[in-house]
């Protein structure tokens, strides 16, 4: 697996799924896409109800707290106050983290 990000594919949600298909016979394109709807529900309602979700191996999903900061505007470089707001983050877990460096 290369290591340069500009090499990486990346996979929208039907390639995934199509993907996960060609690995897993088992079941069909419609059976997984309805799997994979239902746990990225999950997490979003989980997140919402103020819950973190740690799944061995794999990783973690928390809400972050980022206090209100001084930034600029991209396109005038004029100042601006970046509100404060709640954001979800992605821990890696050992697995996920070997698996990305095999």
């Amino acid at each position: 697996m290369s290591t340069n990000n500009q090499e990486r594919e990346s996979l929208n949600k039907a390639e995934f799924v199509n993907f996960i298909h060609k690995n897993n016979t088992n079941m069909t394109k419609a059976d997984i896409e309805r799997a994979l709807n239902l746990i990225l529900r999950g997490v979003e309602k989980a997140i919402e109800n103020g819950h973190d979700i740690n799944i061995v191996g794999f990783g973690s999903f928390c809400v972050r707290f980022r206090a209100a900061r001084d930034g600029h505007n991209p396109k005038t470089g004029a100042k601006i106050i970046i509100p404060e707001s709640y954001q979800v983050v992605f821990k890696p877990g050992k697995t996920l983290k070997d698996a990305c460096n095999n």
